[in-house]
């Protein structure tokens, strides 16, 4: 069946690190717009990060960022905005802070930390964003507006566990995911990259068979579960690579465009960037 809209992840899938768009992946995805196929972009990222990326690619489609707690075109219309309850974020933040977590907030499309430290520059390294620090105490001063709050912890194992922490805290109001080996992102119960897919979809008039998704992360699986036909890139963890119906080439190897080339415009090896295997 044809591919009429076409999610994908960016940080792993589109990018491997920054804002920067490969010129391969940039084609591909105007080659598969031009072939009326809709594709957009399904971020962890806040949309004010993921903005330029879609500005370099050149599609003017809606962003489902915050992992699906917001969906907002790039001239500002908001299709729908999931925020946290005030009181829940500061109960987390508090928590939070009480077992000395580093956690930050996104309360107006502004980050913010208590203090800088090695993991906030980590994130802002990753994403090419400058944050602010605000102090202990600053942080319960922006408790309206989070679409999402985040965690930078040493690891996977320490990401586990209080993932685990926070949803049997808090896991009647909040859903809890990790999009990365360090990252733990804390959204409203129920949202998800997967459900941002289903309302968009329903909202462009595409039935789910005839969407594709991208990604390479934890945070990716919902959405890979929830379209038409599910693509892993190479580069993917192990049990994203086992839900998916396709496989890709890695993030460095340009595995998005060769997705696009193959699996929605249907080429072969003479694709610009052509599926190379074994």
């Amino acid at each position: 069946m044809a591919v009429k809209l076409f999610v994908s992840d960016l940080d792993g899938t589109m990018l491997p690190n920054g804002n920067v768009v490969s010129a391969e992946n940039i084609a591909a995805v105007q080659c598969a717009v031009r072939a009326g196929v809709t594709v957009t972009i399904a971020t962890g990222r806040m949309f004010e990060a993921a903005l330029p990326v879609a500005e370099a690619l050149g599609v003017d489609v809606p962003i489902i960022a915050y992992n699906g707690a917001l969906i907002k075109s790039p001239s500002g219309h908001i299709y729908e905005e999931y925020a946290l309850d005030p009181m829940l974020a500061r109960d987390i933040i508090t928590f939070a802070q009480a077992r000395g977590w580093y956690i930050q907030s996104y309360s107006g499309g502004v980050l913010r930390y208590a203090v800088t430290c090695e993991e906030s520059r980590f994130y802002e390294d990753s994403q090419k964003i400058t944050g602010k620090a605000v102090g202990r105490d600053g942080m319960l001063a922006y408790v309206t507006g989070n679409c999402k709050l985040l965690l930078v912890t040493e690891g996977r194992a320490v990401s586990e566990a209080r993932a685990q922490m926070l949803l049997d805290a808090f896991g009647a109001h909040i859903g809890v995911t990790r999009s990365a080996d360090r990252l733990v992102e804390i959204v409203v119960k129920g949202v998800s990259k997967a459900s941002a897919l289903t309302a968009l979809a329903a909202k462009l008039d595409i039935p789910i068979a005839e969407t594709m998704a991208i990604g390479d992360a934890y945070n990716d699986l919902p959405m890979l579960k929830a379209a038409g036909t599910s693509v892993a890139m190479g580069n993917a963890f192990p049990e994203v690579k086992a839900e998916a119906d396709c496989e890709t080439l890695s993030c460095t190897e340009n595995g998005l465009a060769a997705a696009i080339y193959t699996y929605v415009l249907g080429m072969g090896a003479d694709a610009p960037v052509p599926m190379r295997r074994g």
